[in-house]
């Protein structure tokens, strides 16, 4: 997300030179090219103005600081402003109410309502430790109530039954009585979206909300609409109570043009953003961190917050130990790396976090960097406990084998044995301070103080490897396998 609007903004803030003073002389084409980069990415022109607007405004007569660059403190100003207009912080979900706290989704069909429901429904129970309840009202899309009914399962919430045949008021309602008996903490309604809004939708959409009470209205609107998005949350704000926005499908948009419009044109922040398909990938919408992101500095804390979901502490801590020990670095290790960084997901998204690396990002495919990892893990599978533990062992017939056992090339096998070599030399710099002088390098790039280290698990967070933002899979961030 935000690729092309990085890209250009990155350009257009080089060009103020080392002046002590800010003038409309020395920023008029940087502001011009920001707002070229920001109608480009698709931001409705009435946020583009009041944005420039207020740069402009912000930036003319200001004095440099001695420790800054005019540059750097135009950059500042715009980073500040960035964040002001998707709404200064994140705004969680305000569920200070009686139990059942009911949330209501909205939304036009295709926009991702059922799989954001399922996702935030994992979130209240992962991150809140809420006992959730899903039901469909939705009465219309074929299959709607049966998708439904399988994420619930997927996602450990409960479900609860309703047919087509019933009205979405009487389904909301019976839901909200069966959550009373039950216990349940949270009642999260999926409504019934359509192609396009109309006065049958707004309705039925407004009785269901009349008789369900929710503390939370969320609409749930595509980012790859763009503006369009934000028109439509205003639309739906104008007729209903809303509370927040969900932006989904923000991982296929290198614009951004939605997130940058809507706290603007609907008053309403965004509370979540969908950044991929799996039930895990709903974030918590962070203005200050993603305006970070769009000009190039990074989202480090995001990523720290990620990482610490998605590695295995234990082994984490175990493999710090051993490295700090002085004790090799075998394949075993390395396939336990290689796994755990399989398992992670979304790295190109992961990536994009890391300050400077959201271009380099842009041209990862994870559907590959997985399948070159499964090869690499096959390839160590093929090999017996002894060649695992003392990979010096492996001659030329041990090879032929392992190949075969993997169904990969000699070639194939003598790559990998290189990236361990390499893996272990940088592990030994690890075991001898070489990580804490690795993170306080890193940390004058936009990170916090102390670079990732003060905020990542034991053992680097990321698994030995990808400390400089990618696995060690072949120099420069080329994977082997094509």
């Amino acid at each position: 997300m935000f690729n092309n609007l990085s890209e250009r903004l990155s350009g257009a803030l080089k060009t103020i030179g080392g002046k002590n003073k800010l003038t409309e002389a020395n920023i008029s084409d940087s502001l011009r090219e920001v707002r070229m980069a920001l109608l480009e990415a698709d931001v409705a022109l009435p946020v583009v103005m009041a944005f420039i607007d207020q740069v402009k405004a912000r930036a003319l007569g200001t004095e440099v600081a001695t420790s800054l660059s005019a540059g750097q403190t135009f950059i500042k100003i715009v980073n500040e402003e960035l964040t002001k207009l998707m709404g200064e912080a994140n705004e969680s979900l305000n569920l200070a109410t009686q139990p059942p706290a009911v949330i209501l989704m909205a939304g036009l069909q295709g926009a991702g309502k059922t799989t954001s429901t399922a996702k935030l429904a994992k979130h209240l129970i992962e991150k809140e430790k809420k006992k959730v309840l899903l039901v469909s009202a939705d009465v219309y899309r074929p299959a709607a109530i049966d998708q439904l009914e399988t994420l619930a399962g997927q996602v450990g919430a409960e479900f609860f039954p309703s047919q087509i045949k019933q009205k979405p008021v009487k389904i909301a309602q019976a839901a909200i009585k069966h959550a009373r008996k039950t216990a349940a903490d949270v009642v999260i309604v999926d409504t019934a979206g359509r192609l396009a809004i109309d006065a049958e939708m707004m309705a039925e959409i407004k009785a269901v909300h009349k008789a369900a009470n929710p503390v939370e209205t969320l609409f749930v609107v595509d980012s790859m609409t763009g503006q369009d998005a934000a028109n439509t949350a205003k639309a739906f704000h104008d007729a209903l109570p809303l509370t927040g926005v969900i932006l989904t499908k923000a991982d296929g948009d290198a614009r951004g043009g939605a997130a940058l419009s809507i706290r603007f044109i609907t008053g309403k922040p965004i509370k979540f953003i969908g950044t991929g398909e799996k039930a895990e990938a709903l974030e918590p919408f962070h203005p200050d961190r993603l305006a970070s992101r769009i000009l190039g500095m990074g989202d480090v804390l995001s990523l720290i917050e990620e990482v610490e979901q998605k590695v295995d502490q234990q082994k984490a801590e175990k493999l710090a130990r051993k490295i700090s020990k002085g004790k090799g670095f075998t394949l075993v290790d390395m396939k336990e790396q290689l796994e755990q960084v399989a398992g992670m997901g979304d790295l190109a998204g992961m990536l994009g976090k890391l300050p400077g690396m959201g271009q380099m990002a842009g041209q990862i495919n994870n559907a590959n960097m997985n399948k070159d990892m499964r090869r690499q893990i096959a390839i160590i599978n093929s090999m017996t406990p002894k060649e695992r533990r003392n990979p010096l062992i492996i001659s030329g017939s041990r090879k032929r084998r392992i190949a075969n056992g993997s169904g990969l090339q000699i070639a194939d096998v003598n790559r990998l044995l290189k990236q361990h070599k390499q893996m272990e030399k940088m592990m030994k710099k690890m075991g001898k301070g070489g990580m804490a002088k690795m993170m306080r390098g890193m940390g004058g790039g936009g990170m916090p103080p102390g670079g990732m280290g003060g905020g990542m698990p034991p053992g680097g967070g990321l698994p030995p490897g990808m400390g400089g933002g990618m696995p060690p899979m072949g120099g420069g961030g080329n994977f082997p396998f094509k």
